[in-house]
């Protein structure tokens, strides 16, 4: 199932090359056209007044992105949050908690003071802002204006993040950022099936903000709308499952094994060695992967021969220290935004200038 999962994304990202993906990728074109059409309409819908939006009384920002996942939304997140706080706010979370086994109308992820839910009730990423934040209300919610509704008035929030948000329009948001890999802003330019998308890419319009992440240096590509630039960058520090820290320079004298189960995990895995590290063996598991025994066994044999694991922090918010033999490390991910002041003044004039 990973390779098939891995070489859909090689053909949605970068086209067929050969007869073989021509001839699939012609096949799933035409159910490509059907998704990216209802996408339209449904977005007319919601601009012609036939859906109802929910507008909250206090600022909403939108973190979202236009492919389906692998834009490395939880950092841009996370870093919103610490923002909201160091400003003296009182933000919420609103996440979909994809992945997870709540079924509730409003799940409660953390009030402020610790874990509520797991991250097999919640999905690791809300519990994985939670465990960054430890300040912030966060909240799961199908529908996100249920959520945006109970932050506010259980919480007295004063300003809502909701988390992969561009094409959840049940509520609106003062602030659309929508998040573009700088390597491949569009993919190969189709919805899925055939490509990356989650809508024909004029739907960017909509947004007020891009963000290009992993951006090595400014797009030449015309979005029609302001753009900022931004690289993810590991951290100095790993965190064992088992809470100790170690520095990344001691990392570099093993032979480790790392593992991933994200949207993509190539990019992890090429952090980790352009960090110095030795990384003699990986896996690429399906993205937001639940780890049964059977995947255990799978991480555990492919770590045969090696010094330690290494992961990132969405996986290990789902693992625990006596999982494996060895000593697993998570590897923590900051955003680093160019011209980030300029960047933070603009999120504020649009939040709190109207």
């Amino acid at each position: 199932m990973n390779r098939l999962l891995q070489y859909h994304r090689r053909l949605a990202v970068a086209g067929p090359n050969d007869l073989l993906d021509s001839s699939l990728f012609l096949l799933l074109l035409p159910f490509s056209l059907l998704y990216g059409v209802a996408g339209l309409v449904r977005g007319w819908c919601y601009d012609i007044g036939v859906f109802s939006s929910y507008r909250a009384p206090v600022p909403v920002v939108s973190v979202g992105n236009l492919a389906a996942g692998g834009t490395g939304k939880t950092p841009v997140v996370d870093w919103l949050i610490k923002e909201f706080i160091q400003q003296g706010k009182k933000p919420a979370v609103v996440s979909r908690g994809y992945g997870g086994s709540f079924v509730g109308s409003v799940g409660v992820v953390s009030e402020g003071y610790g874990l509520l839910l797991d991250a097999t009730e919640a999905g690791d990423e809300p519990c994985l802002l939670a465990q960054r934040n430890p300040g912030a209300v966060v909240l799961i919610a199908r529908k996100r204006a249920d959520g945006v509704r109970f932050a506010i008035e259980k919480y007295a929030a004063d300003v809502v993040i909701l988390d992969d948000g561009f094409q959840h329009r049940a509520v609106r948001r003062d602030l659309d950022l929508v998040l573009l890999d700088a390597k491949r802003p569009v993919a190969n330019g189709c919805p899925l099936p055939a490509g990356l998308l989650r809508e024909f890419p004029a739907a960017l319009k909509r947004a007020d903000l891009l963000l290009l992440t992993r951006a090595e240096r400014q797009s030449d590509f015309d979005f029609g709308r302001p753009v900022y630039c931004s690289r993810h960058q590991l951290a100095d520090t790993a965190v064992a499952l088992t809470g100790e820290t170690i520095k990344f320079t001691q990392l570099k004298n093993m032979r480790l094994c790392a593992f991933a189960g994200i949207a993509n995990p190539e990019g992890f895995f090429a952090g980790l060695r352009a960090s110095g590290l030795t990384v003699e063996r990986q896996l690429s598991l399906g993205d937001h992967c639940q780890f049964d025994s059977q995947m255990l066994q799978q991480i555990r044999a492919a770590s045969s021969g090696c010094d330690a694991l290494i992961t990132t922090e969405k996986d290990a918010v789902k693992l625990r220290g006596d999982f494996f033999d060895l000593p697993c490390y998570q590897a923590p991910m900051d955003i680093l935004i160019e011209n980030e002041s300029a960047f933070r003044t603009e999120v504020q004039r649009r939040l709190w200038s109207k």
